[in-house]
């Protein structure tokens, strides 16, 4: 991710995964913090379908 276009694609994206109650994503650490019930291979599935790398 390198602009806040990034962060909101971001958002979007796994904001739309069934389960997810909430997502922080932060552009300084490239990381996001998702709370909610869905699982982790949806939501990495969900940002890598966005155009950006995930990981656990």
């Amino acid at each position: 991710m390198t602009c806040a276009n990034c962060v909101r694609h971001v958002t979007e994206a796994v904001k739309a995964v069934p389960g997810v109650a909430s997502v922080d994503v932060n552009l300084d650490a490239a990381t996001a913090t998702v709370e909610g019930t869905a699982d982790t291979t949806s939501v990495i599935d969900a940002i890598v379908g966005a155009g950006y790398e995930a990981t656990i």
